[in-house]
């Protein structure tokens, strides 16, 4: 019921009367009244005055069940939420629910994660309540080659996400590192299990910088963080909530299709390789062209100096900018 509460608090323009939550929940008014207070304890501000009800002030940063799910406007995604205080990889973690049947869209979200993944086998520390961490379940019944794209969804979402909580210009740069200012504040590692022409599971795991100030020395010129961006701290929740709500959205829209063709304009909008120089590793490689953006299927469109046009896929390629990170 506190998730219910929550919502029914957030949306309302003013306070709410015990008898109409009483009435709308089918409890009791000491139920309620109970349920107001664990959320006070919890740390939410929530004006109590008789004859009026309750009025929702302010929550903490908080990563609870009750406080996403609170905020959701999906149909599936999110609505399964698990929140961990610490975790090795929220990416094992959800791999082993989803060995156990987890429903579609759950998600994992840990306060602190000690040994989350990176790109070529690479650790990705999260430090406790700092950051988000977390990952998510789906079952998508598209074929197995089409499964690296929902990576991209991802990072349209965060990317959106990020934008309307913040107000910050959040880009992509190719395929799927989000930032802002010309810092990376999100990676994404996606896994799956597949058989030959199904997939079982896919799980998307996501890292995103959002209270953190301080990054090791080598990193530091490559990583930023929401805060950074915007001289105080901003609410994890609602970033997780409202990538969640755009992921549901996009993830309907790649369905239909099974690649980024109603997509790609949206995802070029975002990028921020397009229209830039930059060079490019691959298989021990290395040249310079131009690109304006992704194709149907999320591959880099890019236009070597020498004029050739190639396309760059995801996975074991390096892609920067001439001058640097983007």
């Amino acid at each position: 019921m506190k998730s219910e509460l929550l919502k029914v608090l957030r949306q309302a323009d003013d306070y709410v009367s015990g008898q109409q939550l009483c009435s709308r929940f089918g409890v009791s008014r000491t139920a309620v009244w109970k349920a107001i207070r664990q959320l006070q304890e919890a740390g939410y501000e929530i004006d109590a005055v008789n004859n009026r009800g309750y009025r929702f002030l302010s929550a903490p940063d908080l990563l609870t069940p009750e406080e996403i799910r609170s905020r959701l406007h999906t149909g599936f995604m999110g609505q399964n939420c698990i929140c961990l205080e610490s975790v090795d990889s929220t990416n094992n973690y959800v791999k082993k629910l989803a060995e156990d049947g987890a429903e579609e869209g759950t998600l994992v979200l840990a306060e602190e994660q000690t040994g989350g993944k990176g790109r070529r086998g690479r650790v990705w520390e999260t430090p406790k309540g700092k950051n988000i961490a977390m990952s998510l379940l789906l079952r998508p019944k598209i074929h197995p080659a089409h499964a690296s794209q929902l990576t991209l969804l991802m990072a349209m979402a965060v990317g959106e996400a990020i934008r309307s909580c913040t107000g910050l210009e959040a880009g992509i740069k190719w395929p799927n590192d989000v930032v802002v200012n010309g810092r990376k504040i999100c990676g994404i590692l996606t896994e799956m299990n597949t058989e030959v022409d199904y997939i079982n599971y896919v799980v998307i795991g996501t890292g995103i910088n959002v209270n953190q100030q301080e990054f090791p020395e080598e990193l530091r010129e490559i990583a930023g963080s929401l805060r950074q961006n915007l001289g105080k701290e901003t609410g994890r929740a609602a970033i997780v909530a409202a990538g969640m709500d755009e992921l549901e959205r996009l993830y309907d829209i790649f369905r239909k299709t099974e690649d980024l063709s109603a997509l790609k304009d949206d995802y070029n909008r975002c990028c921020v390789n397009r229209g830039h120089g930059i060079r490019v590793m691959e298989r021990g490689e290395a040249y310079t062209g131009t690109t304006e953006g992704i194709n149907d299927h999320g591959e880099l469109v890019v236009r070597k100096d020498s004029g050739e046009e190639v396309l760059v896929y995801a996975g074991e390629v390096s892609v920067r900018g001439l001058y640097g990170y983007t």
